[in-house]
């Protein structure tokens, strides 16, 4: 049996919170290996329009997104949560080869096991190119700082 990742299901509104705060920080390290691990052997992903299973395959897909999507910051809100399913909107921002930055608006459903290891991650994700003086994470890369402003607070 896999080991567990706290906060576990059935999730409170302080565990739910704290859960999509892990999966910031996870997602903000930029380390495949380090996200996958989140994740069931077969975990199920939808990420826009591709469709694909299981921890090799994230990470491999993690490793090509992080490759385009340089000074990546990532911001999750939780919206929504139900004993084993959490429901977060989320924001990043990137530049990429040619220096053209991009915000990234999303929302994300996530159903976990009863370890809690994402077992589903279904995602929709819109992109709009903004200018450099447009941005609005510029803490270093890495997690955010816990006195960081979240999405609401940031009026986005």
């Amino acid at each position: 049996m896999p080991e567990a990742r706290p906060p576990l299901p059935p999730f409170t509104f302080a565990t739910a919170t704290q859960k999509a705060r892990l999966s910031e920080d996870a997602w903000n390290s930029c380390d495949p290996a380090r996200v996958a691990l989140a994740y069931t052997e077969a975990s199920q992903w939808r990420n826009r329009s591709e469709f694909f299973a299981g921890r090799a395959a994230i990470q491999a897909f993690l490793t090509r997104k992080w490759q385009h999507e340089h000074e990546y910051r990532l911001i999750k809100e939780l919206w929504g949560f139900h004993e084993h399913r959490i429901a977060v909107r989320f924001q990043y921002e990137y530049r990429n080869a040619q220096n053209q930055w991009f915000r990234a608006y999303g929302n994300e459903q996530w159903e976990f096991d009863a370890q809690g290891l994402m077992q589903r991650r279904e995602v929709s994700i819109n992109d709009v190119a903004i200018s450099e003086s447009e941005r609005k994470f510029h803490w270093p890369q890495g997690t955010r700082p816990a006195d960081y402003p979240g999405l609401t607070e940031l009026g986005l």
